[in-house]
């Protein structure tokens, strides 16, 4: 990029001032799971594939930068982006206050409500707590849903996984009798052979202090003009049409909600 050489010194001047240099956008590395799908998980030949992969790769070509991805275990990826291994996550990670305590997020990038799948042959009749009460329950550990199962199906037995794909595993083989998860991520496993055994017993009412204002992509708190690129390549895909063509390479419904 042309610029004058006396707004360049100027620049340098305020970077100084402030305390710091300012840093070079022009690569970023983003930190995923890769055990999530639909939206982030590893083919047989060890392709990242999903939907946040795609939205990830979308917004790295409206901010002309370079990606490169970056698997993480679920329960470090936020240790993992403070201590440097990553610039931000996309991962679905849901924006909490909890997490804003860590870590800074952009806006919003989808936000779907989450579900109870159960065997087909079961007999529970609703999702309340009162419906599950002493149900062996599968969550992910350190998800928004493992923490709105502690809090409001506190009468449920309780079992977290490292992964999303060893809770499905348990629940296949009979060692769990329902799982908590998003209504996307449990649809799809369903729609496969493996989820075949399955079904969705029902939505839940996202609480906005536990599951939060939807995913967004977090960054950490000292990396504001980051954060700012990425906010503005999100409004500048969905008005250009690329969010569409990507929500409709995975879903039949707007994945974007109100």
């Amino acid at each position: 990029m042309r610029v004058l050489r006396m707004a360049a010194a100027a620049v340098a001047v305020l970077a100084v001032v402030g305390g710091a240099e300012a840093k070079d956008w022009s690569k970023v590395r983003i930190g995923t799971e890769g055990a999530y799908p639909p939206f982030n998980n590893m083919t047989a030949n060890g392709d990242l594939v999903g939907f946040d992969i795609d939205i990830a790769k979308a917004l790295c070509a409206e901010m002309k930068v370079e990606c490169e991805f970056v698997i993480s275990d679920w329960d470090g990826i936020i240790p993992g982006l403070q201590a440097g291994k990553f610039d931000a996550i996309i991962a679905s990670m849901s924006i909490t206050d909890e997490r804003k305590e860590k870590v800074d997020f952009t806006a919003k990038y989808y936000n779907t409500p989450p579900a109870i799948a159960v065997p087909k042959d079961s007999k529970l009749e609703g999702t309340s707590d009162e419906n599950l009460k002493g149900v062996n329950l599968g969550a992910q550990s350190s998800s928004t849903h493992s923490n709105y199962a502690e809090e409001k199906l506190s009468s449920a037995n309780l079992s977290l996984y490292p992964t999303a794909e060893e809770y499905k595993l348990d629940l296949v083989s009979g060692r769990l009798d329902a799982v908590v998860d998003d209504v996307v991520v449990l649809s799809e496993w369903l729609a496969t052979d493996d989820g075949a055994c399955c079904k969705i017993l029902g939505t839940l009412t996202p609480d906005p202090v536990i599951n939060g204002e939807g995913a967004g992509i977090a960054i950490r708190k000292d990396d504001g003009e980051l954060k700012e690129m990425f906010n503005q390549a999100i409004e500048a895909i969905i008005a250009n049409g690329k969010y569409q063509e990507i929500n409709d390479k995975y879903f039949t419904f707007d994945v974007y909600g109100g």
